[in-house]
């Protein structure tokens, strides 16, 4: 069975990324024509580079010997000073347009791998946007950040740097290889010996270097996801003394991540030393024989020159080979991690036939749902209901019965297992995601602000909206005079997660961003939940004014706001246990009864 070459052992999975990479870089086509019609220029000039200095020495410093070159008998006729500068000025013009030819090969590959990576990158972040939340409720987000910047800022590291050089490398070895064949065969076969030793240590070390490299990958994930659970929640880290706990956490992460980096780095010293020892074994057998040659007036001094010249250009492609081959094996874990990405598929999407939906009434309802989030755990259990349009119904019950379950289906982050949710008496399935979810709005209990103005955090409900309408749905929400009070008023940016502000006003601006929408269904889900009275009685007076002729579903445990709705259900273990309105369960003597009963010393007994 035939062995697979270096570059293929060190990136599993090389030919399925270039595939994916090939329409982002076939967009990049006459940049791509440009610049390897840059190097294959530049190949040229590398392979007349040593023939102004062989002439020199067989015309002038050695003339006479035998060779190719001493048939150019217009040569022997010129005085030797003038071939001199003939030669010199050859050599500044053959080096001049080299230069030039590497300048446009590096710039034109480097914007290339660039321009491809970017998009990619941006296309990942897309794509990590567009997947299920059942799928990000298990990553860890520090993970996914070193996936989108980390991993995608290697991989461009490496197609320039390694990947398309690679390609020219490749064509001066053949080139050369080509030319000291040309010159003498015999040399050639020779210098070819050694290079069965170039390939065995290239492909032990690559293996080890990318084992090594995966493990470093790992660790950089677990470090980036630390750093990003104890510095997003410092104030609880703080609060319970944890620093000590995730510092010891990290470090030792961090360290085993450096002993990877040395171990990795040591191949690959090790790799590019053994292929420097084969280079100067190859070149001193080529010399050897090549002096043997020349005294016997076989070759010309001159053009052994050239062959040295010739050997030097084909295993410097060699050398950097075997450096790219680390280089590779080293991003092989990020293109794993890459890839592994762009195969997730949601779970969540878009139906083949779906259309946008019109605009709402507001017409709820639920038939015969069943949903869990592990197999055989079931959340809901033939859960059926409707709600009328304009209506308000408040679901109430012990926590973990599936009161949220309930408003995540309605607003698709996740399908049914069974049964279908409809709006107006349409499976909700049938309308596009985004056309859906902009006529729902949602004020959760613990509200997501972003580190932008709150102007910005604001307009999140209605991207399209006008300053003035900002303004509305601020006063609307009784977040005006706050933001007004702000340094630079609604032009003030947030901390992130808008930890600037306390926890009244923030649920505050999350309302006005929902007022702002102007969505028919409003979701409530415990948006007083863990504010003092005053702030708790503020927001409720803020969601009061969004009321108007929506449909409101409430997740509430103010029994006192359950009192306000049309219809309250008691959800117990996935079902609806009991439904009604809040007078009539208070007189049956109903599980709500008791739970008004415990919570505020109302109600009847059972």
């Amino acid at each position: 069975m035939a062995k697979s070459n270096p570059v293929s052992q060190s990136v599993p999975g090389l030919r399925r990324l270039i595939r994916f990479l090939s329409p982002y870089i076939a967009r990049q086509r006459p940049l791509l024509a440009g610049s390897f019609l840059a190097l294959l220029t530049g190949v040229a000039m590398r392979a007349l580079e040593p023939w102004p200095l062989t002439i020199v020495i067989d015309y002038v410093i050695v003339p006479g010997r035998s060779g190719s070159l001493n048939r150019l008998q217009r040569l022997q006729e010129l005085d030797p000073m003038t071939i001199v500068v003939g030669a010199a000025l050859a050599l500044v013009l053959i080096l001049g347009l080299r230069a030039l030819c590497a300048y446009a090969q590096k710039v034109g590959f480097a914007l290339v791998g660039n321009r491809v990576l970017t998009e990619v990158r941006g296309k990942l972040f897309e794509h990590l946007h567009c997947l299920s939340l059942s799928f990000h409720n298990k990553a860890r987000s520090g993970d996914l950040i070193i996936r989108v910047i980390g991993d995608i800022g290697l991989l461009k590291a490496v197609a320039v740097t390694a990947l398309m050089p690679l390609i020219g490398s490749i064509l001066v070895l053949l080139v050369m290889g080509g030319l000291m064949l040309w010159l003498n065969w015999k040399l050639a076969l020779l210098a070819m010996v050694t290079l069965p030793l170039y390939w065995l240590p290239t492909f032990v070390l690559s293996k080890k270097i990318q084992t090594v490299s995966r493990t470093q990958k790992k660790r950089e994930s677990a470090m980036a996801s630390t750093a990003s659970e104890s510095i997003g929640a410092m104030q609880m880290v703080q609060t319970l003394s944890l620093e000590d706990s995730f510092i010891d956490q990290f470090s030792g992460q961090n360290q085993k991540s450096l002993k990877e980096g040395v171990k990795a780095r040591r191949l690959l010293a090790r790799l590019q030393g053994t292929v420097q020892v084969m280079t100067g074994v190859s070149t001193a057998l080529v010399l050897v024989y090549g002096s043997y040659l020349v005294l016997k007036e076989q070759l010309s001094a001159g053009e052994l020159l050239v062959f040295l010249s010739y050997l030097k250009a084909a295993f410097k492609p060699m050398q950097e080979f075997a450096k790219y081959s680390g280089r590779l094996a080293k991003a092989s874990a990020s293109g794993e991690r890459v890839m592994e990405l762009f195969d997730t598929r949601p779970d969540v999407v878009d139906e083949p036939d779906a259309r946008p939906a019109p605009p709402f009434r507001g017409a709820v309802e639920f038939d015969r749902v069943g949903f869990s989030y592990e197999p055989g755990q079931a959340m809901l259990r033939e859960i059926s209901f409707s709600i009328a349009p304009g209506m308000i119904v408040a679901l109430v019950g012990p926590s973990g019965a599936g009161k949220s379950t309930i408003i995540r289906l309605l607003s698709r982050l996740y399908d049914p297992d069974q049964g279908r949710v409809l709006i107006d008496g349409i499976d909700i399935r049938r309308f596009t995601l985004s056309s859906l979810r902009e006529q729902i709005a949602v004020v959760l209990q613990e509200t997501t602000l972003f580190a932008a103005s709150v102007r910005d955090n604001i307009a999140y409900g209605r991207l399209d909206a006008t300053d003035e309408e900002i303004e509305q749905a601020a006063r609307l929400s009784n977040a005006h005079e706050f933001i007004a009070a702000l340094p630079a008023g609604y032009d003030t940016v947030l901390g992130e997660r808008g930890v600037t502000l306390s926890a009244g006003q923030r649920q505050r601006i999350a309302v006005a961003r929902a007022a702002l929408s102007k969505a028919p269904i409003l979701i409530l889900d415990e948006p007083t939940s863990g504010l003092d009275e005053e702030n708790s009685r503020t927001v409720v007076d803020a969601v009061r004014n969004l009321l108007g002729s929506r449909t409101v579903i409430m997740i509430t445990h103010q029994l006192h706001e359950a009192a306000r709705a049309d219809r309250v259900s008691y959800i117990e273990q996935g079902r609806v246990v009991e439904s009604g309105s809040h007078t009539e369960l208070l007189e049956q003597g109903s599980k709500f009864a008791e739970m008004a009963w415990i919570e505020t010393g109302e109600g009847g007994q059972s």
